[in-house]
């Protein structure tokens, strides 16, 4: 059955291919972005395989441009059956090194803007008792790494959010959540770290330098093992679970990733066990 998707982040990598296998399925696809400036690969793939999406401004920052995109979307289509959230930013650095103002732009995008387009979009779910919201969260969200601590709290808040609202929308309303937890992403990962130490000074010359480079050097080495994904391969994950009859609350993309997760994850692999144990604590 077609569904009605609107995606945030579309501009690059990961966000283009899930627009793409989206709208290859035969969804309708509201693919959106912050600078539309920058469409231009997204377009590309689309009329390479000769599919059809809609592309419509969505700043996940900015409550008014959330509200803005999901009203346009009720207006065109009279409902959202499915909300991708997968705009976000990586970020690797020692917490002595960061400005305040550094974690507060990573938390505004990879958690702030996942609740801001949760909440805009859960009205109208709720109303029609159906509906999903897949977080794009990541193996970060599960499991500490060096010079992540920034953006692993970013990701573990997206989790907790997520769990929460399962436990009482989803048995209430109809309404299913779910965390796709990738590793790294093989054209983004090492790219989007290098990009950030490069706009913030560089790499510090302090006592945190040896592993600095130790951990940027491990990420660049690893892009060829099985650490790291394709876009492709990650996006179809996400495809599954938003077409899966009973989608989990959270999933994995690749063997690694399992791995490196499984003593947080080895007795409640896809999070569904938890879930009624809320339920009855705290609800009956």
């Amino acid at each position: 059955m077609s569904k009605v998707i609107l995606i945030t982040g579309t501009s690059t990598g990961l966000g283009i291919s899930i627009a793409f296998q989206a709208a290859q399925a035969g969804h309708t696809v509201y693919a959106t972005m912050r600078n539309l400036d920058k469409r231009a690969a997204l377009d590309a793939a689309v009329q390479a395989a000769d599919v059809s999406l809609n592309v419509v401004q969505l700043d996940v920052q900015d409550a008014a441009s959330v509200s803005a995109a999901m009203a346009q979307v009720l207006a065109d289509q009279g409902r959202i059956d499915t909300l991708i959230n997968k705009a976000g930013l990586g970020f690797a650095r020692n917490i002595e090194q960061t400005t305040e103002a550094e974690i507060l732009r990573i938390m505004e995008i990879n958690f702030m803007g996942v609740m801001r387009c949760t909440m805009a979009v859960l009205p109208a779910m709720r109303a029609a008792k159906s509906g999903r919201v897949v977080n794009i969260s990541s193996v970060g969200g599960l499991v500490g790494q060096p010079f992540n601590e920034v953006y692993c709290g970013a990701k573990f808040a997206v989790e907790g959010f997520t769990e929460a609202l399962a436990s009482y929308v989803t048995p209430g309303f109809g309404v299913h959540f779910s965390l796709v937890e990738p590793g790294g992403m093989a054209t983004e990962f090492s790219n989007s770290v290098l990009k950030e130490i490069g706009e913030t000074d560089g790499m510090l010359q302090d006592d945190y330098l040896p592993l600095l480079q130790t951990y940027v050097g491990g990420s660049q080495n690893g892009q060829g093992g099985d650490i790291y994904q394709t876009p492709d391969a990650v996006a179809e994950v996400v495809m599954q679970v938003v077409q899966a009859d009973a989608p989990p609350l959270r999933v994995r993309t690749s063997t690694w990733s399992e791995d490196i997760t499984a003593l947080e994850t080895g007795l409640d692999p896809d999070g569904l066990k938890q879930r009624p144990l809320i339920v009855e604590q705290f609800l009956r």
